[in-house]
Order: structure tokens, then C-alpha cells, then sequence
């Protein structure tokens, strides 16, 4: 199998999200986040048109600093890859990066293997983030 690299940028906007503080410090807390997200800078593989992107997150963080750790299915016209991720998000910079890898893939994908980078940054606007991907697969 040949192995392939690819760089992807996509825009995701909060579509759930549920937070709740610890107590055992201050500024702690637990929060469930769903996002959807839709290509920014995308190229068009086996798999086809893009047609939807969801991830759930959890975060642990003190004072906006901590790890996450989360899962993410994309879908695209002729399959669709789920992957699991984790990282750390920096309260300073407001950026989260970590690393990512495939557990499963579905239709055109099934034997997909592979994995990657990550960097969020904040979007323009509030609810809304910049996800920039890195990734090196075999099909």
C-alpha cells in the first residue's frame, strides 16, 4: 500500500456543549463539546464530495488550559472515516493541538490506516474555530 499525505482546513461552528465545574479549584471544570464542520481548504479524494463532519469533545481545563480528547466521523459521498483524537489547549494562545489517528473506515475507506497533526485556533466569530489537518494515510 502507498502511503499518502494530505493538509486540510475546515471551519467548525458549537452545535452542543455542557460544562460543568469541578470544585476542587479554582476555575476547573468538565465540558462535552459537539461541533459540525464544513471544508475550508479540502482536496477531493477516493472517497468523493464532502458532505458532513461531526466531532465530540471532552475537556478537562483549569482556567481555560487542559487536555482534550474527543472523537470525529467524517463523511464523504462514497465513504466515511472515524478517528479518535486527544490534545491540550493553551489559554494564553486560545490554541488546542494535538495528534489524531483512524479506528475505523466505512464503504471506499474500510481499510483505511492512518493518522496525524491538529491545530484549532479561534474563528471570527464566538461558537466558531479554525481546524487545520495534517494527516498520512494507506488505503
Amino acid at each position: 500500500m502507498e502511503r499518502k499525505k494530505r493538509k486540510d482546513k475546515y471551519l467548525l461552528r458549537v452545535t452542543k456543549v455542557a460544562s460543568l465545574q469541578v470544585h476542587d479549584k479554582p476555575g476547573h471544570t468538565l465540558t462535552l463539546t459537539e461541533m459540525e464542520g464544513e471544508p475550508i481548504e479540502l482536496t477531493e479524494g477516493v472517497a468523493g464530495e464532502f458532505v458532513s463532519r461531526r466531532s465530540v469533545t471532552f475537556h478537562d481545563r483549569i482556567k481555560g488550559s487542559g487536555p482534550m480528547q474527543g472523537y470525529v466521523q467524517a463523511t464523504f459521498k462514497h465513504g466515511a472515516v472515524q478517528s479518535r483524537f486527544e490534545g491540550h489547549r493553551d489559554s494564553t494562545t486560545k490554541i488546542s493541538a494535538g495528534t489524531w489517528k483512524t479506528y475505523n473506515g466505512i464503504g471506499i475507506l474500510a481499510n483505511i490506516k492512518g493518522g496525524g497533526t491538529f491545530k484549532i485556533t479561534p474563528g471570527n466569530r464566538r461558537g466558531e474555530f479554525i481546524l487545520e489537518l495534517e494527516a498520512e494515510y494507506e488505503l
